[in-house]
């Protein structure tokens, strides 16, 4: 029996010991000296603070201990956290390819903290500096299991340097404990930091984290202990004015516009975890225009929020559902409506509310309120745009979501059908998380309401994914009903019921060229309700990729597709071309390459092409992008896609090109000039957008803003304005 229990403990000793090593804490001590943020952490507090230290490696493996050496401290007061970052390096050629604030952290050496304050391993809050003391801040959400839960445009107040040392860089910054949201009294966040070394080629993490799994996800996180518990949040009271002078001109409809605009945003914080938006008259004229696409689905695209009024706690409102297939909140959809030809227009903004944040440790709420104006001439009404979400945390790492949406317009005008006076959608979401992120998934129910249509009208999804370093595989189940309705979502099709299904395998090759590769099988089948479950499209692809050590990529993939034309469709956008007609199937193959060079380079490309079927034709299409920098001042960047179509003789054979490139110019920290060109035959549309920031005072700006556009055939201008804006950040 001894040796039996001997046996046992050697057994699981090795087991606890690997268990024991991912647990890992520190303590921030509490000081009442100040402290002077210029990167030299000459205080002598910080010989004294506790440090979080041995970064584990992520890549080019994840079970070794990193090559260069990283420790951060940390210490608070009553208003301010302090951090202090010693990162040992192979040299002084660190890669910082701008000076730009929230730069892109993959292709740049640079460090990130993250901060799970209500220790849900749902959200946290991001903080990162480089060597040149260039700063970027975002918001992490849906336990940091994809990209979509990654929010860079959010902004906040705070300060941060770097020196440079000969085989080393130290990084000192401050945060007001305004910029969390924490429960009052607490001792205890979440803490976990990744690190980028390009000269060494290494990403490194505190907390252990499995390559296959995103470097930012919170799953894996170790303790900060607090020395003093944390006290009342004393979040100011922040107002944003500003002032827009405005001249431009609408050539398509001889329209000419000087106008001064004022407005701006509050921003009040209710309790330690709540924050209340107010918007009035607002302006987005600074935000970067939306990249073009080249489209060739017979469906909307969807594309991101910029909007900073929508940024804040955003998952709240905007992950419920499917995002593919039926989410029913799309932010982008609140200040755009259809004129009566049916373009797509701005629908001008009055004002609005947005209430968003922790109840308590478990239970987070979202209110959205936000009118928009009449435009008579458009046939557009005044609508009132309401949505209300809750949030509650269940098990480790879940939660259960309900919201209610409400679409209202005001007044009746005589224009408006009785069909479209109001739109209503409400339902529930369980989102499931492992503790480890291993199992994921998402099962909802939604049902939405319009005048004298109650019956039916639902939207039911499942999905579940496994994500283990060698397998992976998820399912995803998708039906919408054909009356299903949502007015500020994104729902691309009703009528369909979908199952889409992945498996692939990863090999980690002890290699020293190849870092990983994998090898999986992607398929979708929908089949139409309304049709007698008409199996109207199916889809396959087949397809392997690898990642390198020096951080290029190649892929390759076999598609093959079934489409079913319901209705007729003309996928080359020419006038007058003859649209492929309706109640015919389609079966088409096509084969795909891409490369992607390494991004440390001063110059990297990546490069993709197409080749196969495509209707009752053939496709052949190259997309890619060509990127120099003469760091960390100018960045150069091209993006093209050309798609050559050729269908047999009535239907059009078409050569449809997307060129965009774009300059980046940071002179300084405060001062950035951004220039986008960009040409697309398929919208018969040359843009140019310029944009020169002066952020001349913490979250203050000085915009000067250009956009032209002209129609490509003709090179006739179609409209073109100048923005002159200025915001400016007070606290009270």
């Amino acid at each position: 029996m001894l040796k039996l229990r001997l046996v046992l403990a050697m057994a699981i000793l090795p087991l606890y010991l690997i268990a024991q090593s991912n647990e890992k804490s520190f303590t921030v001590k509490y000081i009442t000296q100040p402290i002077t943020v210029d990167g030299i952490l000459d205080e002598s507090v910080w010989e004294d603070a506790e440090s979080a230290h041995g970064f584990q490696q992520f890549f080019p493996t994840d079970s070794v201990i990193a090559k260069q050496k990283t420790e951060i401290k940390m210490l608070f007061d009553d208003t301010t956290l302090y951090i202090g970052i010693k990162q040992e390096a192979a040299g002084r050629d660190y890669i910082t390819p701008s000076l730009r604030r929230d730069y892109r952290a993959g292709n740049s050496d640079n460090i990130t903290l993250l901060f799970d304050t209500f220790n849900d391993g749902t959200n946290a809050f991001l903080f990162g500096i480089n060597p040149l003391g260039v700063r970027r801040e975002a918001l992490i959400s849906g336990g940091g299991n994809d990209l979509r839960g990654f929010t860079t445009s959010w902004d906040v107040k705070w300060r941060g340097e770097s020196k440079i040392h000969d085989n080393y860089y130290i990084s000192e910054m401050a945060i007001p404990l305004t910029s969390f949201k924490f429960r009052e009294g607490e001792t205890k966040w979440r803490f976990n930091s990744y690190r980028f070394d390009l000269q060494s080629n290494e990403r490194s993490n505190w907390t252990i984290i499995p390559q296959n799994q995103w470097v930012f996800n919170l799953a894996f996180m170790g303790d900060m202990h607090f020395e003093k518990p944390l006290g009342k949040s004393r979040t100011p009271l922040a107002l944003i004015p500003y002032i827009n002078g405005i001249s431009g001109r609408d050539f398509e409809n001889d329209i000419s516009e000087n106008n001064v605009k004022v407005g701006g945003d509050a921003k009040i914080a209710i309790g330690n975890g709540m924050n209340l938006d107010i918007t009035l008259n607002p302006d987005f004229s600074q935000v970067e225009v939306d990249n073009f696409i080249t489209n060739l689905t017979r469906f909307e695209v969807s594309l991101p929020e910029r909007r900073q009024f929508f940024i804040d706690n955003s998952d709240l409102f905007s992950t419920f559902g499917g995002g593919r297939d039926a989410n029913p909140f799309f932010s982008r959809r609140i200040g755009i409506a259809k004129d009566t030809d049916d373009n797509t227009i701005e629908n001008k903004i009055i004002g609005g509310v947005r209430l968003s944040g922790k109840l308590n440790n478990n239970l987070r709420l979202g209110f959205l309120n936000i009118q928009t104006e009449e435009d008579e001439a458009n046939e557009i009404a005044s609508n009132n745009n309401m949505m209300l979400a809750l949030q509650q945390k269940v098990f480790s790492r879940s939660n259960i979501s309900m919201f209610f949406i409400n679409r209202q317009s005001f007044d009746s005008p005589e224009f408006l059908d009785e069909s479209e006076e109001y739109n209503r959608v409400m339902g529930m979401d369980y989102n499931l998380a492992s503790a480890d992120n291993t199992w994921s998934g998402k099962f909802y129910g939604h049902k939405s309401f319009q005048p004298n249509d109650s019956d039916g009208n639902y939207s039911f999804g499942a999905f579940t994914n496994y994500n283990a370093k060698n397998y992976g595989a998820f399912i995803d189940l998708v039906y919408i009903d054909e009356e299903f309705q949502s007015d500020l979502g994104f729902i691309p099709r009703n009528d369909i019921f979908k199952i889409a299904s992945n498996f692939n395998k990863n090999f980690w090759p002890k290699d020293r060229k190849i870092n990983n590769h994998s090898i999986g099988l992607f398929s979708i089948y929908t089949w139409r309700p309304g049709l007698d479950y008409q199996n109207t499209d199916y889809y396959y692809n087949l397809n392997w990729g690898a990642e390198f050590n020096n951080l290029s990529m190649l892929n390759a993939d076999v598609t093959h597709r079934f489409i079913y034309l319901t209705d007729e469709f003309e996928p080359t956008g020419k006038d007058g071309a003859v649209a492929l007609p309706a109640n015919q199937g389609y079966h088409f193959t096509a084969s795909t390459i891409e490369f992607q060079s390494d991004r440390r380079k001063n110059f990297s490309f990546g490069v993709m092409p197409t080749y196969g079927e495509f209707f009752n034709g053939t496709k052949f299409s190259v997309e890619g992008d060509l990127n120099f920098r003469l760091q960390p001042v100018v960045n150069m960047s091209m993006m093209f896609n050309y798609d050559h179509i050729d269908l047999p003789a009535p239907y059009a054979r078409a050569d449809i090109w997307l060129v965009a490139p774009r300059v980046d110019i940071t002179f300084s920290k405060s001062i950035f000039w951004s220039t986008l060109v960009q040409y697309s035959s398929q919208r018969d549309n040359l843009g140019f957008n310029s944009r020169l920031q002066w952020r001349f005072a913490p979250l203050s700006d000085l915009f000067l803003v250009y956009n032209d556009n002209y129609y490509v055939n003709s090179f006739m201008p179609r409209n073109r304005s100048i923005n002159l804006k200025l915001t400016y950040w007070l606290n009270i």
